[in-house]
Parts: C-alpha cells; structure tokens; sequence
C-alpha cells in the first residue's frame, strides 16, 4: 500500500465509483457535505492542479460536466460549488489532485452568498462594497 489514498483505491477498487474516462475517475466523497458530494480525481498520481497538461485538462473538465449531469438526474440540486484545495495552506488534506463538486440545495445555508469566499466568513459578504463602486464598473 502506498501513502496515497487515492492510488490506493485506485489498485484496491472502492464501491463509491461513478464513472472514468482516459485520464480521470469520479467518486462520492467519502465525507460528503451534501448529497451528491462526489470528487474527480486523476488516475496518475498527479499532486498540483498547475501540473495538468491541456489534454488532461480538457479530460478533466469533460469528466466534471459528464458527472455533473449523473449528480442532477440523480439528486436534483439547485446549484453546485465546484473546486478544488491546492496546497496544505489552502486545506488539501491529500497529495493527490481531486476537484470537488458539492450540489447545493435552496436553504442548505442560511445565508449562501458568497459561496466559496465563506472559507473566509468574514469576507464573504462583498456585496455592501458593491454599492460604493459606480454603476459603470459594477458586474451585476
């Protein structure tokens, strides 16, 4: 066994599997932090998102659009957050790259706005910023 969870499962085989394609596989998070959590991973060991090559990019991004429909037939969310923890000072907890995607569900969170910027609760709420930025420059 290796020190890697995710080559592990990958030699070992695990009952979370949704589907692969060349490059990537998908599968329920093991800790889920909504129905639906599920992770894409690469099935090389590969540890920074910056370290994909183009093809395996586009793979990737064809995997997560094709789970992600698996996800919306099966459980009907009403929206997703979709990311992914790139070094231990940004909370990855494995040394193997895995994007996130987490269904999200109207009233699963008090208040969702913000959505990712919530790892810095104190931050999330930008929205009285918007007000003080002219109209012209304002995106909503």
């Amino acid at each position: 066994m290796s020190n890697c969870f995710f080559c592990d499962i990958q030699k070992q085989g695990d009952n979370q599997r949704i589907i692969k394609n060349k490059y990537f596989f998908s599968r329920y998070d093991d800790f889920p932090v909504s129905k639906g959590h599920c992770e894409i991973i690469p099935k090389k060991h590969i540890v920074s998102f910056f370290d994909l090559t183009p093809k395996q990019t586009q793979s990737m991004y064809s995997l997560i659009k094709s789970t992600k429909s698996i996800i919306k037939k099966k459980f009907k969310p009403d929206g997703y957050n979709i990311g992914l923890n790139e070094g231990k000072a940004a909370g990855a907890t494995q040394e193997h790259l895995h994007i996130h995607i987490i269904p999200r569900y109207k009233g699963d969170a008090k208040n969702p706005q913000g959505g990712i910027r919530n790892i810095f609760f104190h931050k999330a709420d930008y929205f009285p910023k918007l007000k003080k930025i002219p109209a012209k420059r304002c995106y909503m």
